[in-house]
């Protein structure tokens, strides 16, 4: 690899610290530290550092645990901003670059952690406060996906064409915004067997995220959530008057922007209705035995029941080539918008989210549909081959999560080698993942500090070390 030019860098480190001393000064170290120091790291878990020292023993490519070590503890040493607040664990999580709080990133850069809490203590408090602090997130607007700490902060998108509030970043309505809480809070529940975080309020939230789903089914109309923004990219707003293209009711929920925070096209986005389906699923698991309330209970498994239906009627197309498939978006009236986006939920990572049975067929005429040139934002090239999306604005670029998406979601030894090789390949002498990269040239990237796609990326690697150590043999 082409370290030279990486070390003579001066700059910025992929993770927004500078290069240590060491790594600067010793050319001939091919894997320099740059990972932050020690004394600068926001957070430090024993059971994390504990898993670092068990992946180098135990992995001989000194590649790929230098990129372990650097990226599977990349969210709490660069993110997460921890205290008790009246008693209460609070834990605020910035995405890297962007100093705000999404409920979808925050949730999925914890969530590999998330079975490490059994044996640290200080780490299971902090992802409670995540819970927490993403339980006043859902009460003070159900419809936002972003937040600031400070909840008189006025955003940078103030002048957006909706309900903006202070302490809210970003108010793009998105299904996944809100299931990734209650995906998180169920996690840490089977984990620990705690429901100190699950109060009032909590159910409450819960409360809240079931009207917001209902509304968005518009069966009485469109609701009252709308968007416009004043940009000259067609992907940052809504038209319709803000409340996007038409649908016909039909049980699903409208999302009108998708995980990668770009507007859908026909409203009902396919991945995140069956990521819906889940969380309303685990919702009703926990308000029934924590709570013991048993008619809100009721009601999000009847929704989460309605939703199924919908999905089996009106989400499966018949492609002339791969057959039975699952389609991106549909709108009701019979439109299907066949593709797939990188970002999680994606029709490729349903089985990571526990959506759909990775053995199910439709899912599998699926994979291979989004997996090969039919799928209009697969990329295939010199560093790697993998989807992409519209979000960054041009063509070519492949997202690491959609290459750790499929890794995550194979059984095949060889495609999971495939998936780690092009990984490997794709940092750009940084020790980092990126957001995306060019499919041929990898110093081409975008976001050098995205802790989401760091620390998942350090999950795919943690997962395949104990479920297949032999693939880091070869």
């Amino acid at each position: 690899m082409h370290r030279r030019k990486f070390l003579q860098n001066t700059g910025l480190l992929s993770a927004g610290v500078l290069l240590s001393k060491t790594g600067l000064a010793s050319m001939a170290d091919p894997y320099p530290v740059v990972r932050v120091p020690a004394a600068k790291r926001h957070f430090r878990s024993e059971a994390i550092e504990s898993a670092i020292k068990q992946f180098k023993a135990g992995v001989k490519d000194t590649e790929q645990t230098w990129l372990f070590e650097n990226c599977f503890p990349n969210t709490l040493d660069t993110t997460v901003f921890h205290e008790m607040v009246n008693g209460k664990p609070d834990t605020y999580v910035i995405t890297g670059d962007i100093d705000a709080m999404w409920l979808r990133d925050s949730c999925a850069q914890v969530w590999p952690y998330i079975t490490f809490v059994k044996s640290d203590a200080k780490l299971r408090e902090l992802i409670a406060g995540v819970i927490n602090r993403q339980t006043t997130y859902v009460l003070k607007d159900a419809y936002a996906n972003a937040f600031y700490k400070d909840g008189s902060k006025v955003s940078e998108w103030k002048s957006d064409h909706t309900d903006m509030k202070p302490g809210v970043h970003e108010r793009k309505w998105e299904i996944d915004s809100l299931c990734y809480t209650i995906r998180l809070a169920y996690g840490y529940w089977k984990q620990t067997g705690d429901t100190q975080p699950f109060t009032t309020e909590w159910k409450s939230a819960v409360a809240t995220i079931l009207k917001t789903f209902k509304e968005q089914q518009r069966k009485n109309g469109p609701g009252s959530y709308h968007f416009q923004r004043e940009t000259s990219k067609p992907t940052d707003t809504l038209p319709g008057d803000g409340y996007g293209f038409p649908v016909k009711p039909n049980g699903l929920i409208c999302s009108m922007f998708r995980p990668s925070d770009d507007a859908t096209i026909f409203p009902f986005l396919v991945p995140s209705n069956f990521f819906a389906v889940v969380s309303l699923k685990q919702a009703s698991e926990m308000v029934k035995t924590i709570s013991g309330d048993h008619q809100l209970a009721s009601e999000l498994s009847a929704l989460a029941g309605e939703v199924e239906a919908a999905l089996k009627q009106h989400a499966i197309y018949h492609h002339p080539k791969f057959g039975q498939i699952y389609a991106f978006e549909v709108d009701g009236f019979g439109n299907h918008n066949l593709m797939d986006d990188a970002n999680i939920p994606s029709l490729l990572a349903l089985p990571y989210l526990d959506a759909v049975s990775v053995n199910d067929p439709i899912y599998q005429n699926t994979r291979k549909f989004v997996l090969s040139d039919s799928n209009p934002y697969f990329y295939k090239g010199k560093v790697a081959e993998g989807i992409g999306g519209p979000h960054v604005g041009k063509p070519d670029m492949v997202w690491p999560l959609s290459i750790i998406a499929r890794g995550l979601t194979s059984n095949d030894d060889a495609e999971i080698k495939m998936c780690l090789a092009m990984l490997k390949r794709s940092h750009a002498d940084k020790g980092f993942m990126h957001e995306s990269f060019n499919k041929d040239n990898a110093a081409n990237f975008s976001r050098s500090w995205f802790a989401w796609a760091n620390t998942i990326y350090g999950e795919f690697l943690w997962e395949t070390f104990k479920r297949k150590p032999q693939l880091f043999s070869a």
